[in-house]
Parts: structure tokens; C-alpha cells; sequence
């Protein structure tokens, strides 16, 4: 009896464990950019394009892409909106920059289609953000002339200034 007793024990232990194991397997964590982190990394890259003269708009998508800040300078193109909003959602996509894209795209290391990808927008000032090897977001930056070339674009630079005010704050995160 003790024996059989001890038998029921030790499955209800082992079915108790694989239900647990499976129910961790089924769940994904992830991290994501706090409201307050991405409307500041627009807000910097915004001022960071004011001070080299220029009036932008300027998009913060979630690691799914989905917009989480927008700011548009007042004087602004109507088209700096979408096209920030689609340089942040295309980082996010394919995981690179978009002067990156541009450059591989030009230079026929990615394939021509890749630019017809509904909402995709493979031109310079797009920046995914991450922290400690987890993409958590994507900027994207629009209004500024090109600059030397899409890797060097002027959208970029101020993107980047966004990233590098929040990166610290990211890096030390929990």
C-alpha cells in the first residue's frame, strides 16, 4: 500500500512539473520602451534637428512596430508624419537601419522587392533601439535634407542623438 501511495505521489509530482515546464514554454517575455523613454528619445532627436536648422517629425514604433510617440515640428511637410512613422516601422521589420537598407538595396545585397513591401521605407533616418541585445524599439526621423549619403543622413544623426540621451537609462534598466 505505502508502496502504491509513494507510486501516486511521485507521478502527481512529475505530471505537476510538466505542466509547469509546458506552461513556461507556451508564454514569451519581452521587453518594450516605456512611453516616458520614447517620448523623450523624440522629443531629443526632434531638438537635435531644430539646432541643425530643421523642422521634422519624428516616430517611436514598439518592437511590433506599432506607434507609441509622434511629435511633428510645426513647420514640418505634411509627408515627414508617414515617412518617420515608416523608417521606424521598417528598422523594427528587418532589423537594421534604413540607410543600412539603402546602401544594400543600391548596392543589390538585398533583393529589389524588399522596397515594395507595403509600408516599408528604405531611405536614411531610421534606428532600431536596444538594450543589451533586445530590440525594444525603432525611431525613425523625417524633414532633413539627405546629408553625405543614407548612412550618414541628417534624419539619422538626429535619430541617434534621441537614442544616445535615453541609452544610459536603458542600460542600467531592470
Amino acid at each position: 500500500m505505502k508502496t502504491i501511495i509513494l507510486l501516486l505521489v511521485l507521478i502527481t509530482s512529475l505530471f505537476s512539473i510538466n505542466i509547469s515546464l509546458s506552461k513556461s514554454s507556451n508564454l514569451v517575455s519581452t521587453k518594450a520602451l516605456s512611453l516616458e523613454l520614447a517620448s523623450q528619445a523624440a522629443w531629443v532627436a526632434l531638438k537635435e534637428c531644430r539646432k541643425r536648422g530643421y523642422s521634422v517629425a519624428v516616430a517611436v514604433v514598439d518592437r511590433s512596430g506599432t506607434l507609441q510617440a509622434l511629435i511633428r515640428d510645426s513647420l514640418a511637410g505634411p509627408h515627414t508624419v508617414s515617412t518617420a512613422t515608416r523608417k521606424a516601422w521598417t528598422t523594427i521589420s528587418f532589423g537594421q537601419s534604413t540607410g543600412i537598407l539603402a546602401t544594400m538595396l543600391a548596392n543589390n545585397k538585398i533583393p529589389n522587392q524588399v522596397q515594395h513591401i507595403k509600408n516599408a521605407l528604405l531611405v536614411g533616418g531610421g534606428y532600431k533601439i536596444s538594450t543589451d541585445g533586445v530590440t525594444v524599439a525603432g525611431i525613425g526621423v523625417s524633414g532633413a535634407p539627405p546629408g553625405k549619403n543614407e548612412i550618414d543622413s541628417i534624419d539619422g544623426a538626429c535619430a541617434k542623438a534621441g537614442i544616445k540621451k535615453i541609452k544610459d537609462i536603458l542600460d542600467f534598466a531592470d
